[in-house]
């Protein structure tokens, strides 16, 4: 990918910190109450919201200001895609990080929290974001995965066995300015306790893709959050387990033991990323043609589409197990429903760019999902909001809009909370006060 001349992109957004910026009118999604309500205009100075004016409590529009007429659409917060991964899986398609981030800000995403990679080239791909904010979400970092020794993923895990390196080891993650620390799937108890201490005395927010450290002792030692929805209940979903007669799949929800890891995950507010997506287009219905040739997938760059292929055909799912597997993703979608009828928060990530998860398309199918699971379209988009504002720990700028937070905004054509998969219909993208239209930004995208 290269991008067009700067003199080309000034016209695809307008950075406005010579003038104010004021949308006027139309619906405005209140992360809070879960409701959409009237809005008579929102002020932007810079890249900040310095008022927001109801029917009730208008506010004065700055003379000079540049106006939006937002009348009947609707307005929401920019969406946050809370579990991508952008160099991990990246790297084996020969693609680098900024190729991608368009594809996010042109569907409303205007920020991602990247859940373990390699810290250097994270951290640059982030300082990339940050000098692009026309065509690029904010990126917030987090630390390689942190796994017992040697480690699943050598390109992006950092392996540790001794719980007593955990403190140097957490020390040169927080120096790196991370936000979230990262504990995987090999990690055992004992690693896994002192990275939760650690971690939370540098004011990380500490997340887990939980295997060999269960989910139960790990909420009891103070976890933060979850990644993916078979973290929690110790379900076992792989490709492997796929090509055997009975995978072991079957949870007894009645279970005492699991009823209380539900009971204690909702009191303490533990935050729970299920990312349905990659469950669904990679691992259970990746030989399937409408997960394959998904429209989604076609403004990809061939690079990272052919390397999906491959690793598609190397999966060796076959035909006659697809129905059981189907069956396996409406187990997933069903504890997704329970954990949130129960008042366990939830997050929207993607794991994009894992097979088949399109970075920014794929997080209007975890919210498609999330919604399929029983979730209203309200607390979907509460949770690609305000929630993954509260596991970046940047509720103060980001999350909802407000006045003096960040304007990270996208305005829609129809209402998200009567049919979620009105989040697609975005007619612009505003990010730290610059006005993008979706269409131009991917023009730019070569």
């Amino acid at each position: 990918m290269r991008f067009l001349p700067l003199a080309i992109l000034l016209l695809f957004a307008a950075p406005l910190f010579g003038e104010p910026l004021v949308i006027q009118g139309g619906s405005l999604f209140n992360p809070t109450t879960g409701a959409m309500e009237a809005v008579q205009a929102i002020v932007i100075d810079g890249e900040k919201i310095i008022a927001v004016g109801t029917p009730q409590k208008p506010v004065t529009v700055p003379k000079g200001a540049r106006v939006i007429d937002a009348t009947a659409t609707f307005i929401i917060p920019g969406l946050i895609d809370a579990h991508a991964h952008l160099v991990h899986r990246l790297n084996f398609a020969h693609v680098t990080g900024d190729e991608v981030l368009p594809f996010f800000l042109a569907n409303g995403v205007t920020s991602v929290r990247d859940t373990g990679d390699e810290i250097v080239a994270q951290t640059v791909v982030a300082r990339f974001a940050a000098s692009h904010p026309e065509t690029c979400p904010r990126v917030f970092t987090a630390s390689h995965l942190i796994d017992a020794d040697p480690p699943i993923h050598r390109d992006i895990g950092l392996g540790v066995n001794d719980p007593t390196k955990v403190p140097a080891i957490v020390a040169e993650m927080a120096a790196w300015k991370i936000a979230t620390l990262k504990i995987y799937a090999g990690t055992g108890r004992p690693v896994g306790r002192r990275l939760i201490e650690e971690g939370h005395k540098h004011g990380l927010f500490v997340t887990g893709h939980l295997s060999a450290y269960r989910a139960q002792d790990a909420v009891e030692d103070g976890i933060d959050g979850i990644e993916h929805i078979t973290s929690v209940f110790d379900f076992v979903f792989s490709p492997e387990a796929a090509r055997q007669p009975d995978p072991r799949s079957t949870i007894d929800l009645s279970h005492p033991q699991v009823k209380g890891l539900i009971a204690l995950l909702a009191k303490r507010k533990i935050l729970v990323d299920p990312t349905l997506t990659v469950f669904k287009n990679m691992l259970l219905l990746s030989d399937t043609e409408a997960v394959q040739k998904h429209a989604d997938n076609a403004p990809m760059p061939e690079r990272l589409r052919a390397s999906w292929d491959t690793y598609q055909r190397g999966m060796g799912l076959a035909p006659g197990t697809r129905d059981r597997r189907k069956k396996e993703f409406e187990k997933l979608q069903e504890l997704t429903g329970l954990l949130h009828k129960a008042g366990v928060p939830l997050l929207a990530g993607t794991d994009a760019p894992e097979p088949y998860c399109p970075p920014g398309y794929s997080l209007h199918q975890e919210l498609e999902l999330l919604v399929q699971s029983g979730l209203t379209p309200a607390a979907a988009l509460q949770a690609a909001t305000i929630n993954t504002a509260r596991a970046l720990k940047h509720v103060a700028n980001i999350g909802s809009v407000e006045p003096g937070k960040l304007a990270d905004l996208v305005i829609l054509t129809a209402d998200p909370t009567a049919d979620i998969r009105n989040t697609r219909k975005i007619r612009w993208v505003v990010r730290g006060g610059h006005v993008c239209d979706p269409a131009k930004v991917l023009a730019g995208v070569k």
